[in-house]
């Protein structure tokens, strides 16, 4: 499933993630790259690839379901009054060109394909840091730019008439383990209330590890979370929550995401810390 050129990450020596740029995947897996395995310092898997329960969760990266009706994000489409509905749709991300690569991140140029066109085009910036011996940070922005020259729109399953399913964005696939992981933001705590709301950021903690997602900019902060734990442990960003998003011609979207990686379960001051210290210039 892997195949193709592939980059390690690494902290103070340390591996911590594998990037494949260019994945062996059949056409309903909406083909991108992706980062797995993802792991603590001290080693636990904290991502997974295409898990059973959804074959097109691919680790950590960018997915989108609607781009003008082109599927990005792999398996079945949204259709209004219809429902989940499989279609021959599926788009996929290229993998262009290094324009910086070392052990510690990257910057990659991608093209987004569908139906023989390039619609989007994607500069993606990844960076691993250390924070503590137990916590690194995993630093991810992606601007998406319209290279056709009418406008583009992203959509998502709550755009097309399903509530409650606005992913689509950054999208990390946690582990799965026996008991379903926690899930708690600066001000609320559970699935019920963090999903679907913004947050200046959010924790998902495991047994033995806990991840926490940030928004690094504004924008990416007024961005409401995707969070589902019962179901299966994944947690995205919402590009198009209540409305689509547009993207006009020669224009930019611009999002950017800061996940601390630790090993143990961190509390809520613990998280806001290391939160601090990953995003603070």
């Amino acid at each position: 499933m892997t195949g193709g050129d592939t980059t390690v990450l690494r902290v103070a020596g340390r591996p911590v993630a594998r990037y494949v740029t260019r994945p062996e995947l059949p056409a309903r897996l909406s083909p991108r790259p992706y980062l797995h395995p993802v792991t603590t310092l001290a080693g636990t898997a904290v991502t997974e690839l295409s898990p059973a329960d959804h074959t097109h969760h691919l680790g950590v990266g960018v997915a989108v379901p609607d781009v003008e009706g082109h599927n990005f994000w792999g398996g079945r489409t949204f259709v209004r009054d219809q429902g989940p509905t499989e279609l021959d749709n599926h788009g996929s991300q290229r993998h262009v060109a290094f324009q910086l690569r070392d052990e510690d991140g990257f910057v990659a140029q991608l093209r987004w394909m569908a139906a023989g066109a390039e619609v989007l085009r994607e500069r993606r910036t990844v960076a691993a840091t250390g924070l503590t011996d137990t916590a690194w940070a995993l630093d991810l922005t992606f601007s998406l730019t319209n290279v056709t020259e009418r406008l583009v729109s992203i959509g998502s399953p709550a755009t097309n008439g399903r509530p409650g399913a606005a992913y689509g964005g950054f999208f990390w696939r946690a582990r799965k383990e026996a008991t379903a992981p926690d899930v708690f933001t600066p001000a609320t705590e559970g699935e019920a209330r963090a999903h679907g709301r913004p947050a200046d950021w959010l924790a998902l903690a495991g047994a033995t590890w806990t991840l926490v997602f940030a928004g690094a900019t504004e924008q990416t902060r007024r961005d409401p979370w995707f969070v589902r734990t019962g179901e299966y442990p994944g947690v995205g960003s919402s590009l198009a929550y209540g409305e689509r998003l547009p993207i006009p011609p020669g224009q930019t979207a611009v999002r950017r995401i800061v996940t601390v990686v630790a090993d143990g379960r961190l509390d809520r001051e613990q998280a806001a810390a290391l939160v601090r210290k990953a995003v603070t210039p």
